[in-house]
């Protein structure tokens, strides 16, 4: 069976707290591992996780502050070290090549894994999975930075009670699937249209078109909401997001799942994250992320 949930390794903005670590987080997508943002400490947290090197297919970085980064250094070094049997692509703002090299190589290890440098420089695909296309739009940061959209392509549902009308049952369901036609019964006789999934990872920025593209209809979105609503002159000033920010990006986008992060150490209380993002309007599935959660993406409509 395929799995789909997203891993928190760390929520914390800037400095880590007591009980938050800086960023790191874990999309698994039926037998993919993306990594997004691996901060400081992003290989222990995999540790208490439960997600091991194997699991990397793909490294996202949206920019090159240290709490998005930092981890980097390590966490290659892990691939290297656990000898992953697969190459590891690695997908950051090309402005940030210096950055990357300096991280890469950080210390002295062997390497014995192929990673795949695949910088980032405009808007569009820049990879495509068995089962999905990730795609790039640039944000609003004081340093070069990218959010990043998965989508899976569009498919089709059998409808049981439509296959028994015509007939058709055992191994011809698979035949009409894939030959499109079977004994003169279209495949849209049996079937409807199945939209496919839509994620998206979007870290700091200000309100941008970037922003909208981006979330336009998730079935979960990730977001940063590094200020509270009372904060927002702040939050502009260094380029985030406020709680009611993220939820009406969310909300006006259709989004089905907002998972707000990226938390300021300022604030003790999570529960007022969640608290301003429902006064903003968004009445979709919400969760307020915390340190090793797991979430599991919204079933397929």
């Amino acid at each position: 069976m395929s799995v789909r949930e997203f891993v928190v390794l760390g929520t914390a903005s800037q400095v880590p707290t007591r009980h938050r670590n800086h960023n790191g987080y874990l999309l698994r997508w039926d037998g993919e591992g993306i990594l997004f943002d691996p901060g400081e400490g992003t290989q222990r947290q995999m540790l208490r996780a439960g997600v091991a090197a194997h699991d990397i297919n793909r490294i996202c970085v949206t920019h090159f502050h240290g709490d998005h980064s930092l981890g980097l250094a390590g966490v290659i070094q892990r691939i290297n070290l656990d000898q992953v049997p697969h190459p590891v692509a690695a997908h950051y703002p090309a402005s940030g090549q210096k950055f990357f090299d300096r991280l890469r190589y950080a210390t002295a290890y062997r390497e014995t894994v192929p990673i795949l440098e695949e910088p980032v420089s405009e808007d569009g695909p820049v990879a495509r999975g068995s089962s999905y296309v990730l795609e790039t739009r640039r944000l609003s940061h004081p340093v070069e930075s990218f959010g990043y959209r998965i989508t899976e392509p569009d498919g089709r549902r059998m409808v049981p009670e439509w296959l028994e009308h015509h007939g058709i049952k055992g191994p011809d369901v698979g035949r009409i699937q894939r030959e499109g036609e079977l004994y003169g019964v279209p495949l849209d006789a049996v079937s409807e249209p199945r939209p496919g999934q839509r994620f998206a990872f979007v870290m700091d920025t200000r309100l941008c078109p970037g922003v909208d593209e981006l979330a336009e209809g998730c079935d979960m979105l990730v977001i940063e909401s590094t200020f509270l609503d009372e904060d927002e002159r702040l939050a502009t000033d260094h380029g985030h997001l406020t709680a009611g920010q993220a939820a009406r990006v969310a909300r006006d986008a259709g989004v089905r799942h907002l998972v707000l992060t990226h938390f300021s150490q300022r604030y003790t209380d999570p529960a007022e994250f969640e608290r301003q993002a429902r006064a903003a309007g968004f009445e979709g599935e919400l969760t307020v992320a915390a340190d090793l959660m797991r979430v599991p993406l919204p079933k397929r409509g």
